[in-house]
């Protein structure tokens, strides 16, 4: 699944990079109305293809039920929740840089953009609640309106993004014995790994000094970054499963434990350049969290320091 939302949205930022590509000359001849049937037809046409594509492709495999709720909020130490919010704010973030090319104003494409982003996570977890496998989860929604929210409030208070919010990937070295595992729930690609691996998986909000503290002489670039991930999870909610030769596997001498992060980090928005497809390029990969010296403090009880850390 979040294969297919981490798709849609360099789908969408790529038609935001195109559309910026030349502005200047797309200024000249299309006019204001036509922008806004463009950009809002363009994502109307991706929202409802996504919904039939989820719906033929990846849930017509499972027993479909009424409308139904589950709880769970305790899974995974709620890395999937962060992935909601991460996704919600991104996605909300490249609609409203397209809503705002349009020529409407600050705050409606603002607004516009929030509701996009939160439209297309609902579309998800619509199709969660009518799926036997799953359900509607009200955790997952609350980090999909948190991040909209998060973009939407920044862009209509200060006109700008002052907080970001960050994917970091550092790989997990999952030892010989645990392999098959991580394979089995994450899958064994390079790609793969970076998309569902929560073991491996940083999310940031990276906040602007400068823009915060204009008279301190920092860099406007110069961010820092506040992380969460947490480590050594083999299953949902514990490490205990069963395997497919129906043997039940007890990893539980192995705990689960959370790490939050303290780095430095960089606004590629805020690097000074006239040059308007490196300004497309940075404002793509500023959904990345820049590797830099990082301090850990995680629920064990430890403190660690990292020369660089992803």
């Amino acid at each position: 699944m979040r294969n297919i939302i981490l798709v849609f949205f360099i789908v969408l930022q790529t038609v935001k990079a195109a559309a910026q590509v030349d502005s200047v000359q797309l200024n000249r001849h299309l006019t204001q109305p036509t922008k806004v049937w463009s950009v809002g037809g363009g994502q109307a046409v991706l929202w409802t293809g996504t919904f039939i594509a989820l719906d033929k492709a990846w849930y017509a495999g499972y027993p479909r039920t009424s409308l139904h709720t589950f709880n769970d909020w305790n899974e995974w130490q709620q890395m999937d929740k962060a992935g909601h919010f991460w996704t919600s704010y991104q996605v909300s973030r490249g609609s409203g840089n397209l809503w705002r090319w349009t020529g409407i104003s600050e705050n409606k494409s603002a607004v516009l953009g929030g509701l996009s982003g939160l439209a297309f996570l609902s579309i998800i977890e619509i199709l969660d609640g009518y799926s036997d496998k799953w359900g509607f989860s009200w955790g997952d929604m609350s980090m999909n309106i948190a991040g909209a929210a998060t973009y939407t409030m920044q862009q209509m208070i200060w006109k700008e993004q002052r907080i970001q919010v960050k994917l970091g990937y550092n790989p997990y070295p999952y030892e010989t014995q645990l392999k098959s595992r991580s394979n089995e729930l994450f899958g064994a690609l390079g790609v793969e790994k970076v998309l569902k691996d929560y073991n491996s998986q940083t999310y940031w909000l990276s906040a602007n000094v400068h823009a915060f503290f204009p008279e301190s002489g920092f860099p406007k670039w110069l961010n820092i970054a506040v992380g969460y991930n947490a480590r050594l999870m083999l299953g949902g909610t514990e490490n205990k499963w069963i395997d497919k030769n129906g043997t039940t596997i007890d990893q539980t001498n192995r705990p689960r434990y959370r790490r939050f992060l303290l780095s430095a980090d960089v606004d590629l928005t805020k690097i000074d350049t006239k040059n308007k497809a490196l300004k497309t390029i940075f404002s793509i990969f500023n959904c990345i969290k820049i590797p830099a010296p990082t301090l850990e403090f995680n629920s064990k009880g430890e403190i660690k320091a990292y020369g660089i850390y992803f």
